[in-house]
């Protein structure tokens, strides 16, 4: 049996308006090492944002690996911890008042994404003393910034 990695992640995503023009950052780390990505989107929500991060994230494993992911969404984070995504995906991607679920694309590619990797989901408070949440949020923020600097 091949040893999986231990991966910590850490992502963030902002909007300037919502919606409006949105940003994603996330970082990854193995041992010492440490890796920065972010991007945008030109017209988006926060909580499309927040799903990206996690989703470009896990997406930059090469390999299988164990993985856990901070972020200070609780969006993202209770829909894993609390079994929103198994209700959802029972109900037909329904919400409790029969309304399609918002955002279904991005939470399809999470969904694929954790059959590749084990994800523990671990929510941080947002803007507090988190340093490595702060940066994911400063990456996120400087990627509106090039949108609108263009």
């Amino acid at each position: 049996m091949r040893k999986t990695a231990s991966v910590e992640i850490y992502t963030d995503g902002a909007c300037s308006g919502n919606p409006g023009p949105g940003g994603w950052g996330a970082i990854l780390r193995h041992r010492e090492r440490e890796k920065e990505i972010s991007g945008t989107d030109e017209y988006t929500t926060n909580q499309r944002m927040e799903l990206q991060a996690a989703i470009e994230a896990l997406k930059a494993l090469k390999t299988e690996c164990s993985v856990k992911l901070y972020s200070d969404s609780a969006y993202l984070i209770n829909a894993f911890q609390r079994g929103w995504l198994d209700k959802w995906r029972q109900n037909g991607w329904l919400n409790f008042k029969k309304e399609p679920i918002e955002n279904q694309d991005l939470w399809k590619q999470l969904l694929e994404l954790t059959r590749r990797h084990q994800v523990e989901w671990i929510k941080v408070e947002g803007h507090a003393d988190n340093d490595l949440n702060n940066r994911c949020d400063r990456l996120a923020r400087d990627a509106i910034k090039s949108i609108k600097a263009d």
